[in-house]
Order: structure tokens, then sequence, then C-alpha cells
């Protein structure tokens, strides 16, 4: 890919207290989009508290861009309904600032940059999403000292 200045790990880990959207509980999968990628976790059924263990990567070439992460229930006869969504940006990330929330840290953890965060759903009454970003450099612009000093 031109241009492209490395890779983005999502690990995306669970759900929890996520939305009721069947009679007594919700069939959750998780869709990651950002520009024109788009990736998507397996479908847990019955539960409002899943958890997906899941790695999506997204190449990243743009990071001013957005990452969407939109939540839903599985209907298997009708249309799959939504759950809440959040986003978040990884340009922070790269430069080395941490606002995606106050209780997260970019760290250097077995020699990969990670951070680990919990996102509040919005447009739904309750639920948040928590994921695992791991940077992966694959433009050789990031020296073994600059990562070792991202972690604080």
């Amino acid at each position: 890919m031109e241009n492209m200045l490395g890779l983005l790990r999502l690990h995306v880990i669970r759900g929890v207290n996520l939305a009721i959207r069947d009679s007594k509980s919700s069939d959750p999968y998780v869709i990651v989009r950002m520009g024109r990628q788009k990736l998507r976790t397996r479908v847990v059924k019955k539960n409002l508290n899943p958890e997906w263990n899941e790695d999506l990567t997204l190449s990243i070439s743009d990071p001013v861009l957005p990452i969407k992460i939109m939540v839903y229930d599985r209907d298997w006869f009708s249309r799959d309904d939504k759950m809440g969504d959040a986003f978040f940006h990884i340009d922070s990330f790269l430069n080395r600032q941490n606002c995606l929330s106050e209780e997260s840290k970019i760290v250097w953890n077995n020699g990969k940059i990670v951070q680990n965060i919990f996102l509040k759903l919005q447009n739904v009454e309750c639920g948040e999403v928590e994921l695992q970003l791991e940077w992966i450099d694959v433009s050789g612009l990031l020296s073994i000292n600059e990562l070792e000093d991202v972690a604080y």
C-alpha cells in the first residue's frame, strides 16, 4: 500500500453491560471502520458481556482519519439492531499524546507499543467496549530509541 505508515492491531477484548435488543439478551458483534476499511468480529450469542478476544488489523496511511467502532445485535430474520457506536483518533497515539482516556496509558510492552482503552458507547442507553491497540511500524520511521521513549 502506497504511503503506509504502519499497521494498527485492534485486539477487541470484550463488551461490558451492552444493551438488550432481543427479548432478554442480545447477539452482539463489532464492526471497525476506518476510511474504506471495514472489519468485524464474530457474533457472541445471547450475551450482554461478550468476550470476543479477536485481533483485527487496519492499514494506516492517514492517521487523521477516525476509527469508528459499531456494535450490532445479530438478527436472523430481520435487519441487525444497532447497539451503540464510538470513535477515536490514533494521531494522538502516534504523536505520543494520550488523549483517548484519562485512565489509559501508552506503554512499551514486550517490544511493542500498546494501549488499553475502554470506549463508552454513544447513541444507546448503556455499554462499553474494551480494546487493546498495538502499533506495528512498517515504515522504518520510528527508531528503537523513539519507541522506547513512548513508555513514560
